[in-house]
């Protein structure tokens, strides 16, 4: 193995990316680029019951849109494919014949039942539920029988007993398991495929895999996998696991509590920017003297370091996230945004076929919205004809009223259009010269314009409406 940085992405093709799994892509897209490194893209589909059509497809567009670019893996190619397990079925058995040839691995018979019943006496007993090891106490003989008879069977990993692995981890430090607690795992299955333990081991040594950052969760399978490093003679790659996402209850995030998966956020209109930023904050600091919590992709990966990663777990926070998405559309790019936001607008029955409308549209509402979906509705106002109750009809035809309305419609006839900036001091010139100020003078405006009593400042909505509507409005109410 070099001294390159290679790192990879793993997934199972089993459905939707979970934010947990994004946030792992992540830092490790973060961590291959900080260091000039390589990111590797493998799919392990080696449990073919769990496979889901068209998820490898859905996952690589979903990491396309967001930016975070491979440099091996499926589509793409790269020194050390096959980049599906499913096709390097022949290279593990290869391996795990020779595991069986040194005496680091066998032959068991078990079926399924006879396995449920010992985890049943286990749990009676109180023990901890694993396989027994029985099949260790098979003759050579023995075995060839059973082979020879046809019994299904699967290969096991001998673990060494009575000693203890150790190994350091670049966030949970130095960690220490003792080998008896480790179970005889199995590494080829009777359909002949292998399980994770084994072809995950084989593919990151042939791979060149120099770190591996993965989630908790497989911490407790490390014992397992340096045990098979250790049997083939292999180089330990370096490892980090991430600490879990959590709920505000400290519970496991997951699909139970509401939406998790990329694919829901990115629809509700989370920016993509926003989704990369706020889950690389979910457990890592970029250290002190920085209290920011807006970073771009570039100063993110510049100032990426795997071991300010906590080790405990990340609080996913809602409101947190909204909020960074609110600042995000506030500063981004006014074309780029109006491109987002006209699907939305769209679905909400909203017509766009007027670009410019649809544009500042998008100028009047950017503040208003903590996310895309929020759209159409912030957007109403400005398209849904004006409509009054009598109370509200009272208001916009009082003598102050029609004063107000008859000077204001001859200063925006004057006007060539109406700007942002140029509405609020016409208003300012009625109030001066009607003398009529406050509550009374921006209601009946309110009403003309919009209908409605509370909304966006008035130079927002006049901007957006336009010269021509703003002077039809006003003058249906002032006939």
């Amino acid at each position: 193995m070099n001294n390159e940085v290679r790192v990879r992405f793993a997934p199972s093709p089993t459905g939707y990316l979970h934010l947990g799994s994004l946030r792992t892509a992540l830092f490790n897209y973060l961590f291959a680029r900080h260091n000039n490194g390589k990111f590797i893209l493998r799919i392990e589909d080696t449990d073919q019951s769990r496979k889901v059509e068209g998820a490898v497809e859905n996952l690589i567009n979903i990491f396309n849109e967001m930016g975070l670019n491979f440099d091996e893996g499926p589509g793409i190619g790269g020194d050390f494919g096959p980049y599906f397990q499913s096709e390097r079925l022949d290279t593990y058995k290869k391996y795990c014949d020779e595991l069986l040839a040194k005496g680091h691995a066998y032959y068991s018979f078990e079926t399924a039942e006879e396995l449920e019943e010992m985890r049943r006496v286990q749990l009676t007993q109180g023990k901890q539920t694993m396989y027994d090891r029985r099949a260790r106490q098979l003759t050579e003989n023995e075995v060839k029988e059973k082979l020879a008879s046809g019994i299904p069977h699967v290969i096991r990993l001998k673990v060494p007993l009575d000693s203890e692995i150790r190994f350091t981890d670049l966030i949970r430090g130095n960690v220490k398991i003792e080998t008896n607690q480790v179970d005889d795992q199995v590494l080829l299955k009777s359909d002949g495929y292998p399980t994770y333990h084994l072809a995950n081991v084989i593919d990151d040594h042939l791979m060149n895999i120099s770190h591996i950052i993965r989630g908790e969760e497989w911490l407790t399978s490390v014992p397992k996998h340096i045990i098979l490093y250790n049997a083939f003679g292999w180089k330990v790659p370096i490892m980090a696991h991430v600490p879990l996402i959590l709920n505000p209850d400290k519970s496991k995030l997951s699909k139970r509590q509401g939406d998790v998966s990329t694919e829901d956020f990115l629809k509700k209109g989370y920016l993509k920017e926003t989704l990369l930023n706020f889950m690389a904050l979910l457990g890592w600091h970029p250290g002190e003297g920085e209290d920011r919590e807006i970073f771009t992709i570039e100063e993110l990966i510049g100032l990426f370091n795997i071991e300010r990663v906590n080790s405990a777990g990340a609080v996913f926070n809602i409101e947190k996230l909204n909020w960074m998405n609110a600042e995000y559309i506030k500063q981004y790019d006014i074309d780029k945004l109006t491109e987002l936001v006209i699907p939305y607008l769209n679905a909400g029955g909203i017509d766009t076929s007027d670009s410019a409308k649809t544009k500042r549209v998008v100028v009047a509402i950017r503040n208003y919205i903590n996310k895309l979906d929020e759209s159409a509705e912030q957007a109403g106002i400005y398209y849904k004809k004006v409509e009054m109750d009598a109370a509200q009809r009272e208001i916009t035809g009082t003598e102050i009223s029609k004063q107000i309305f008859d000077n204001l419609i001859l200063k925006v006839e004057s006007l060539l259009e109406i700007t942002i900036d140029n509405f609020k001091p016409v208003v300012s010139q009625v109030q001066k010269e009607t003398g009529i100020k406050g509550k009374d003078l921006f209601m009946p405006l309110r009403l003309a314009l919009t209908g409605v009593e509370h909304g966006p400042e008035l130079g927002l909505i006049a901007y957006v409406l336009g010269k021509e509507e703003v002077l039809k409005r006003i003058k249906q109410v002032n006939q």
